[in-house]
Order: C-alpha cells, then sequence, then structure tokens
C-alpha cells in the first residue's frame, strides 16, 4: 500500500531525517559506538554539579482523568514563580493564569501557529527547521514573510533593522528562536530590550521561542552569569505583545517528558487553550506532577547553573577542534548546545554538507546539513540554499562521545587531504 493514494508527501524534520538515515546503518538510541553529533537534545543522565535526576513520581487517584486544558494550576502557578524569580523582581509579576502547558515545545508552538489570525508574519533564517511545516499547515490564512539573518551580521539581525523590516512589510508577529537554533547566536541585553520595544511600539506580536535560555556563554571557558529572556523586558505582563515559548526539554534536561509552556498575556493564553481543545486536549496530569519538582527553587538553579558549566567546556572543545580540521566557524557558538560551521574550506570532496554528512555517517557520526534550517514556506524561494555548505555540529552528547565524534571527523578530513 502506498500512502500517496491518499496523504500529501511528507517529509521528515531535519533531526529525524538524520537518525532515519544512520538507522539504516545501524544506529539506534544509546549504542556505544555511534556519535550523534546532531542530536537535538542534550545529554540526559547525571551531570557535574546537576541534582540528582528524578526517576519517579507518585500519581494520585485524580491523574487518571483528564486535566484542565492549559494545565494545572499547580504548575502554571510553578512556571509564573520561576520567571518571577529570575526576570520580574520589583516589576509586574506573571500569573499562572499567564502560562499556558502543552505536551511539548512543538505542540506549543503549533497551538500558537493555528490561533494567529490571518495576519503576516515574520521570520528569520536560518532558524529551527520545524516552523516550515507549521507556517504550511496554515498558509491558506498566513502569509509569511522571510527575514534574512546575513552572515556578514553574524547571523543576527540587529534591533534597528528588525524595526524597519517590521515596518517595511508591515508585520503583525515575528516568529523566533533566541538562542538561536541553528546559529547559537543570542539576541541579549540591550538589544533584546529593543527587541521587546519595538514589539510594543509597532504592536508586532513577539514570539520568542526560548527554548535554549540557560544554554548562555560568554567567552572561552566563561558560562554566562544567567539566562537570557524576553521576559527581563516585558514592562506589563498583560500589555506587551510578547509570547515565550519555553519547556523542560532543553534546559532542565528532561526531553523525554515533553512539557513546554507559554508565558504571555492571559487573552493569548485563553486564547491558546480554546485551539488546544480540539488540536490535543491537554497535557497529561503525572508527568505535570512531577515538573512541579524541577522548577523548585533550589533545584532548578543548581540544574541550570550546572547546564551552563559543562556546556560552556563542551562548547570550547567543540570550536577549537572544528577550527583545527578546517571548518569554519564565524562565531564562538554564544548559547544552545550547536556550533554552526561552515565547510568551503574543506577538501573539495567535502565542502557539499550533504556529502560530508553521507560521509561522517560510514564512519559512525551524525550531523545535520544546514539545507535544513534554510526556512522556505511553500518552497517559494527557489535555488539551491544558501546554506549547502553550512553543518550544524551539537555539543549535547556526553564529552567522551562528543570526543570520540569529533575524533573521527578528523580522520575522515585528513584521509582525503
Amino acid at each position: 500500500m502506498h500512502s500517496d493514494r491518499w496523504f500529501r508527501e511528507i517529509p521528515y524534520m531535519g533531526v529525524i531525517w538524520v537518525v532515519s538515515e544512520a538507522c539504516k546503518l545501524g544506529f539506534e538510541n544509546g549504542h556505544p559506538d555511534w556519535c550523534n553529533l546532531g542530536q537535538g537534545q542534550p545529554e540526559v543522565g547525571p551531570m557535574d554539579g546537576a541534582p540528582a535526576r528524578i526517576n519517579s513520581v507518585q500519581m494520585e487517584p485524580i491523574d487518571h482523568g483528564y486535566g484542565p486544558i492549559g494545565g494545572t494550576d499547580e504548575l502554571r502557578e510553578a512556571v509564573a514563580a520561576h520567571y518571577n524569580r529570575l526576570y520580574r523582581v520589583g516589576r509586574k509579576p506573571y500569573t499562572g493564569d499567564n502560562v499556558s502547558i502543552a505536551s511539548g515545545g512543538r505542540l506549543m508552538l503549533s497551538r500558537t501557529f493555528a490561533a494567529l489570525g490571518a495576519i503576516r508574519v515574520g521570520y528569520q533564517v536560518p532558524d529551527y527547521t520545524a516552523y516550515e511545516d507549521m507556517f504550511d499547515y496554515h498558509r491558506h490564512r498566513l502569509d509569511p514573510v522571510c527575514l534574512e539573518a546575513r552572515e556578514a551580521d553574524g547571523f543576527m539581525i540587529s534591533p534597528s533593522r528588525f524595526a524597519d523590516l517590521v515596518k517595511e512589510h508591515a508585520l503583525r508577529a515575528h516568529v523566533f528562536s533566541n538562542p538561536c537554533n541553528p546559529t547559537g547566536r543570542v539576541v541579549r541585553g540591550d538589544d533584546l530590550d529593543a527587541y521587546v520595544g519595538v514589539a510594543r511600539d509597532q504592536g508586532c506580536l513577539l514570539v520568542s521561542d526560548e527554548f535554549y535560555s540557560h544554554f548562555v556563554y560568554d567567552g572561552p571557558g566563561q558560562p554566562a552569569a544567567g539566562p537570557v529572556s524576553s521576559a527581563a523586558f516585558v514592562e506589563d505582563p498583560e500589555e506587551d505583545p510578547v509570547l515565550i515559548i519555553d519547556g523542560l526539554t532543553k534546559s532542565f534536561r528532561y526531553p523525554g517528558w515533553r512539557v513546554g509552556w507559554a508565558v504571555g498575556p492571559q487573552p493569548l493564553v485563553e486564547a491558546l487553550g480554546r485551539t488546544a481543545s480540539a488540536i490535543d486536549g491537554g497535557p497529561g496530569r503525572p508527568i505535570q506532577r512531577a515538573a512541579v519538582q524541577v522548577l523548585g527553587e533550589g533545584r532548578a538553579r543548581s540544574e541550570t547553573t550546572a547546564v551552563r558549566d559543562v556546556f560552556c567546556k563542551k562548547r570550547d572543545v567543540m570550536v577549537a577542534r572544528l577550527r583545527e580540521m578546517g571548518v569554519r566557524v564565524p562565531h564562538d557558538s554564544d548559547a544552545t548546545f550547536y556550533v554552526w560551521g561552515c565547510l568551503d574550506d574543506l577538501p573539495e570532496s567535502l565542502r557539499d554538507a550533504d556529502t560530508f554528512f553521507h560521509e561522517a555517517l560510514a564512519h559512525k557520526v551524525m550531523t545535520v546539513p544546514g539545507r535544513f534550517f534554510d526556512v522556505n514556506p511553500g518552497g517559494e524561494r527557489e535555488g539551491p540554499s544558501p546554506y549547502r555548505s553550512w553543518m550544524r555540529f551539537s555539543f549535547g552528547p556526553p564529552m567522551d562521545n562528543l570526543t570520540m565524534g569529533l575524533d573521527r571527523l578528523e580522520q575522515m578530513i585528513r584521509a582525503v587531504v
């Protein structure tokens, strides 16, 4: 039976395609002889400085029934308290009514795209690959506008250029990952304050996908002092058009729990609940009970501080090793657990990212070709992707597996010099 008699052609999203191709050669999760330098999740085991992993949850009889569409009151209040501690001291706080819970970040993004009206929505490239299909689901209503984060600008859109683009294209919303997957760049400090100001002044809804908010670094060997979020620059949680999306997946290293949230003005949160009533029916109760533990003040601080310390060391190793191999890394990676590298200076046979990807697979190393981050709703931009020679490398795996993968890539490159 062929699905194309009834279903449209549905490509795998970037990382899923990578895993699918690797499985054809014997990869399986946890296989000790494979190095997944393409993975979109952080290491999930015990980690220096981090609290012990939560391995059980006590269920109550009520957990066997449906829960509230937007999440339990207990978890919504815990998320609000988490944001208030980090970003709202001395300012108007968020409340549980400003929070919506979903079974993962992609589901919350799906709710958000479904809730958007018939408006022009900006997005940047390169950026998170899943945005493309989310736009495509709603192309009959949404008018997506591409804003290029140019290499000459360090793959960043400055606040002044952002303001000009919002005005030029009459954008009513803008969706972007910050910190950015795949480039590892982050809009922070005064620049992020200015972004929020543009949203406020021009009435443009800023949909800030902040799943890597705690993976933030300064110079080599210098983890940042704390996380980055638009929440720090919101003047009034009920008035500023800022919707923040995050969860336990990355910064708390619980991707399998599928716990995501949105934080924003109550009317937007209520609208997300209404979309949830048709799309997914709301998150499960038991995992929300466990999530409240993760967000306890002391535990959350210990976990996210350890994340920055450990991943900063891995960032430094990966950046240095890739540069030694001849991969051009224009920026050290300010955030996330990705390095965005160009292959143009490698031997000619390895300069195409897809060729590099398949050759690396033969050495049991997984990477992600840059073309997957060329978000292109409806395929309207024709021609080859400008990121054909770019690759996303992940330092998500534990250090020993990371260095094994880098060793293999170095051997692969040397073999063709």
